[in-house]
């Protein structure tokens, strides 16, 4: 006999879902409301590890910089999803096998995509 899922099987995570959110807002109220509000030039002056701020920190900067965090961020997530299957190696078989030349085939070529397109070039 195969068990089916019901609504209220889900109640826990419903509930756990609740709570974590009221946490979050119930924080985020209560610092609002019983932090300290003494504001002045000097503490909403910008401080940098102890160097005195020079100019306007909104200078623009090349794109380049968040281009090339944001490649590895994905590339490295991408290679999160090659440990279960490596621990999993034996018992997927052939059909892992294939799964992950699938998989590595479209992460190769977003990868040659990339290169193609000259987003790790620095000139």
């Amino acid at each position: 006999m195969q068990h089916q899922d019901l609504p209220s099987d889900y109640f826990p995570m419903v509930i756990q879902f609740i709570v974590a959110l009221g946490f979050i807002v119930t924080t985020m109220v209560a610092t609002h409301l019983l932090g300290p509000k003494r504001k002045s030039k000097i503490k909403l002056e910008s401080f940098e590890c102890g160097i005195e701020s020079q100019g306007n920190a909104r200078i623009p900067f090349s794109i380049k910089y968040f281009l090339v965090a944001i490649l590895f961020v994905l590339f490295d997530v991408e290679v999160i999803f090659m440990y279960p299957w490596a621990v999993n190696f034996r018992e997927l078989g052939t059909t892992g096998i294939l799964e992950m030349f699938v998989f590595m085939v479209l992460l190769l070529t977003g990868f040659y995509y990339i290169i193609k397109k000259g987003a790790l070039k620095w000139e």
